[in-house]
């Protein structure tokens, strides 16, 4: 039990390194592309997630979950995007019913609904990594040599002088 807590709690801290870098990521260029070049919120936030999300995937691949089961790079790559997809729709949602239903506009308010779209998208990303991208390695079972019978033959004793007739 303890170890399996101790080998969470790495694991944990690894993903949680991995996500605060793309959390910079995102947030650098979330701000660069909505503040100075003028993009739309959703449109940088896509952006943003889409390099960040490369990112995380190579990192999460080859640190954070390289001892789990890799079933290939084209399966895992395909179900992590669709995956971080459905992170983006989560966070997309946060961002665009702040900024256009009610109405928060300015680089704090952009920063602070990003902010916690991304929280509820990590809780549902690392549930989805571990479930679906990057599984557990399989239970190897120890191989138990199967038991030999042994027939025992019981010979009669016969007297020599019998065997030399």
């Amino acid at each position: 039990m303890y170890s399996m807590l101790r080998r969470l709690a790495r694991e944990l801290a690894k993903f949680g390194s991995v996500g605060a870098i793309a959390a910079v990521i995102t947030f650098g260029l979330f701000n660069v592309l909505h503040g100075p070049m003028g993009v739309g919120p959703l449109t940088s936030n896509g952006v943003a997630t889409l390099v960040a999300a490369t990112f995380a995937y190579f990192a999460n691949r080859y640190w954070t979950f390289r001892h789990r089961e890799s079933s290939g790079l084209g399966r895992e790559y395909t179900i992590f995007f669709g995956l971080n997809a459905i992170g983006l729709a989560i966070t997309q949602v946060f961002l665009g019913f702040g900024t256009y239903v009610l109405g928060l506009k300015g680089a704090l308010a952009g920063n602070g609904l990003l902010v916690v779209g991304t929280m509820f998208a990590t809780l549902f990303r690392y549930y989805a990594y571990k479930r679906w991208v990057f599984r557990a390695p399989a239970q190897v079972t120890p191989r138990v040599p199967r038991q030999r019978r042994r027939t025992v033959r019981t010979y009669e004793t016969v007297p020599l002088s019998e065997l030399l007739r």
